[in-house]
């Protein structure tokens, strides 16, 4: 099946990650997206936002075929997806190879393999690069077998078993014959010798990979409250974690659109502290120390520079994120442009984002892990620029235009004053310094009870002289602010729940049409798992596993969750898959696990 492909819906792309970078392939066997040599890089198949000039690498069958299987294998990041053809079965399994340190090994090795069952199948190869912005095609030559691209410092090879007469940009035909699969072996460098590992072998590294991650999540709790998602989303947190500095990516993408046909389109791949300090806390909620400290470690590398600032975003090698820009030319996912590389989101002050960062150095001292002194003289320097300037308007959480009095930035403000004088009972801090974060935080406090609570509603809004509602304001029942079981506590869950509902689980952030875009956008999705979080938190455990299992039925068919989705189709919406949301599905399990009710 060859020629125009219409785009796939964002749900029908599976993730391949070796924890550098990422490749999103849809259900045909194309692989749409792929940047290099690092998820912020330059796209080498960008078909997804960058329509067929952008390029794509698509193995699959040759005529049209159904799905009829598509999955990941248990408890790995392998890949396979079956099509059916009369009484026949073509069936690709494709990774990336995660470990390659300590080996002579290109540190991006793609494998995939055909394999045919009941018969020979006629397949085809799709392999057609285009690097970056312009779409730049490579300057080729061939090695014996194997294909080779390049653009200056950076080049590909493609490699086959059997040999295939591969050339870029044409359709090359195929056949599979059961008990002889045709394997072929992407590898990438850049700035470095172009390494050739020969298929068979690569498949074997594809399968001492499967082992590795097969032995990371037996030490995953069997009877943790629905594993098998915990787990899905965790192996992704893992591929999504950029493994030169330990930096978590928001997520593979950019622009994909919150709604298509218009202008909320944003390039996500970058490092947000807020996002990945929540999946700290799923992580070191499942005992896994190493993910948590190697953020940490990241974070006081990254945040040398403005210290005591703290950015907003950071690249994976925590520098400042490139100015936004629009791409020209680029028709996006559905005609939904501009498409953006960079985000002037990191100028903004999100007061919100130092209560989540402290609050994670928090947790991981009371797992029993002390802090480092100069971890700790950061989290210090975050508390002093809290206690200085929580009065001030900022962005918050949802990065709107204009600055405002948000209430969920006060409560992490709060929040940040509150962990820091936690750590502070087994760290070293002065006095001044204490009594200055204490009456900071109580003053934070004050202030929210008396202008950011509407008697009226029975519940906290989004920002002072409001009566506007505001999903984020869910996690009010892990703070400590307010008694948890409290009448503003669960005044504050019930409202959102109902006013801010967009049917059945989902949730929008605040009222749709109220962030000064143009345009709409759907339920967010982590919104919808911050409400199991807090009516598990509030010992209603029945509801929240009740609402746990709706969400499960608006994953992808693999799993794996977007940013928002639209509550009249239920397609996924925005950058793909989403860090945030699979964290927070986590600590949504997680506190059911641990939930009073």
């Amino acid at each position: 099946m060859t020629g125009p492909r219409a785009p796939a819906p964002i749900s029908d792309y599976g993730l391949l990650g070796d924890t550098r970078t990422a490749a999103l392939v849809s259900g045909d066997g194309a692989i749409d997206w792929l940047c290099v040599p690092r998820f912020d890089g330059e796209p080498l198949f960008g078909r997804l936002v960058g329509g067929p000039a952008a390029g794509t690498f698509r193995v699959g069958p040759a005529a049209r075929a159904t799905v009829v299987e598509r999955r990941y294998r248990q408890d790995t990041a392998t890949l396979q997806t079956t099509w059916a053809v009369g009484d026949r079965r073509l069936t690709l399994t494709e990774s990336m190879v995660a470990e390659v340190s300590g080996r002579l090994l290109p540190a991006t090795l793609l494998v995939r393999r055909l394999s045919a069952e009941g018969g020979a199948l006629d397949a085809v190869v799709e392999f057609d690069p285009r690097l970056g912005a312009r779409h730049r095609r490579p300057r080729v030559r061939r090695r014996g077998g194997i294909l080779v691209g390049e653009w200056g410092a950076l080049a590909v090879s493609l490699s086959c078993a059997p040999d295939l007469a591969v050339e870029p940009g044409r359709p090359t035909p195929v056949e599979v014959v059961p008990g002889r699969p045709v394997t072929l072996v992407l590898a990438v460098a850049n700035r470095e010798p172009l390494i050739h590992v020969e298929p068979e072998a690569a498949w074997g590294l594809v399968l001492a990979d499967e082992a590795r991650w097969r032995a990371w999540t037996a030490g995953i709790d069997g009877a943790l409250p629905f594993r098998e998602d915990v787990v899905r989303s965790l192996l992704t947190l893992r591929l999504l974690t950029y493994s030169p500095s330990q930096a978590p990516v928001a997520a593979p993408t950019t622009s994909l659109p919150e709604d298509p046909g218009g202008v909320r389109n944003w390039d996500y791949r970058y490092v947000w502290p807020r996002d990945a300090s929540i999946g700290v806390n799923a992580f070191l909620g499942v005992g896994k120390l190493e993910e948590a400290q190697g953020f940490l470690a990241w974070l006081l590398h990254a945040s040398r520079l403005d210290r005591p600032r703290l950015p907003a975003l950071f690249t994976l090698t925590g520098r400042r994120v490139p100015p936004e820009r629009e791409l020209a030319g680029w028709p996006g996912y559905l005609d939904s442009v501009p498409v953006r590389f960079g985000n002037a989101a990191a100028e903004q002050h999100q007061l919100d984002g130092y209560g989540w960062v402290v609050d994670a150095a928090w947790v991981f001292v009371q797992a029993g892990h002390p802090l480092y002194s100069e971890t700790w003289r950061a989290v210090r320097g975050f508390a002093d620029v809290v206690a200085g300037r929580w009065g001030e308007p900022d962005a918050g959480i949802w990065e709107v235009r204009e600055a405002g009095q948000h209430v969920h930035s006060k409560l992490m403000g709060w929040l940040a004053l509150d962990r820091a004088l936690r750590i502070a009972e087994t760290h070293r801090v002065t006095a001044r310094q204490r009594r200055r974060w204490q009456d900071a935080r109580d003053a934070i406090a004050t202030d929210v009870r008396t202008r950011g609570f509407d008697p009226t509603q029975a519940s906290y809004v989004r920002s002072y002289g409001t009566q506007d509602l505001d999903s984020a304001l869910l996690v009010l029942p892990l703070l400590g602010i307010d008694d948890i079981g409290s009448a503003r506590v669960r005044g504050t869950i019930d409202a959102i729940r109902e006013r801010l509902s967009a049917g059945g689980p989902l949730l929008y952030r605040y009222p749709p049409g109220r962030d000064g875009l143009p345009g709409a956008e759907g339920a967010f999705l982590p919104c919808s798992f911050w409400l199991v979080q807090a009516l598990a938190s509030t010992g209603r455990r029945r509801e929240a596993e009740e609402l746990f299992r709706a969400l499960r039925d608006h994953a992808s068919p693999l799993g794996l969750y977007a940013e928002q989705l639209d509550p009249a189709t239920g397609a996924h919406l925005g950058n793909y898959p989403q860090t945030l949301t699979h964290a927070a599905l986590v600590q949504a399990a997680l506190a059911i696990r641990d939930s009073p009710g």
